[in-house]
């Protein structure tokens, strides 16, 4: 069974998480398959892509596959880590990238979302970002996916408490683009898209890419970011993170000790 549906169509292409046995888990695998699809549609022309899971869908996905992650001793979320890659892949694409929502959004999955160009949502979306409950430290670009998206506090509720959001919460700080009913948002999301698909590539990935670059724009010293990687260095070093880890693998409440 391929884990992603993919198809073009009058310009739009369309992604299909498509892996239920794992809720669209954002393995190596799944990630490697939504890269390789949009360069398909790179070469294709592609002048909006949509990246959804199946109608629905009660997980849109449930983030990062925690089997796939270090049980300790090294970065969890490095440069080559396959969710880093798939959000540069994202912010890269020439052409905006819209996220289609329905189900509940986990871990990771939040910030692949957020990285999209927009977001329509089902009132019956939510979003929990979950590090803080596996006891992993967030690298500082995926902390800046959620501070280039959302208010600072909205990011801190996120990250620090692990709670879902919902949808219309999003929306009203201005996440969320639209919400929309579960049985319009197909028809909505398109027309949308060939909204954006008529008017001028050139333009929209030029200013895509304008618009990337000053997101972006944050001075950083090298010692600065250099005590960063240190402070995470103390978590994926610590007992807390592996035992983050291993709760999640023993499917029971982990019990964080700050050390």
């Amino acid at each position: 069974m391929s884990l992603i549906l993919a198809s073009v169509n009058e310009g739009i292409g369309t992604i299909t998480l498509n892996h239920d046995l794992k809720r669209n888990a954002l393995s190596e695998q799944l990630v490697h398959a939504i890269a390789a699809t949009l360069a398909d549609f790179r070469e294709a022309g592609a002048r909006v892509a949509i990246l959804r899971a199946q109608p629905g869908a009660k997980v849109w996905s449930a983030g990062h596959d925690v089997a796939e992650l270090p049980l300790g001793g090294v970065d969890p979320l490095g440069w080559q880590d396959p969710l880093r890659m798939l959000i540069r892949e994202v912010e890269a694409f020439p052409a905006p990238v819209i996220a289609l929502i329905e189900g509940s959004v986990w871990g990771g999955a939040c910030e692949l979302v957020f990285a999209c160009d927009m977001i329509v949502a089902t009132p019956e979306a939510t979003f929990a970002a979950t590090p803080a409950k596996l006891g992993v430290p967030y690298n500082a670009t995926g902390l800046l996916t959620f501070l280039n998206a959302a208010p600072p506090h909205i990011a801190k509720e996120l990250l620090f408490t692990s709670r879902p959001m919902t949808a219309a919460r999003l929306e009203r700080q201005g996440i969320i683009n639209h919400v929309v009913p579960v049985a319009e948002i197909t028809a909505f999301t398109h027309d949308m898209a060939q909204t954006i698909a008529h008017n001028s590539p050139l333009a929209i990935g030029v200013m895509k890419e304008q618009l990337r670059i000053l997101a972006a724009a944050h001075a950083l010293s090298p010692a600065d970011f250099e005590r960063i990687q240190g402070l995470r260095r103390v978590v994926y070093n610590s007992r807390d993170y592996a035992e983050g880890i291993n709760s999640f693998k023993e499917k029971r409440t982990p019990v964080y000790r700050g050390e």
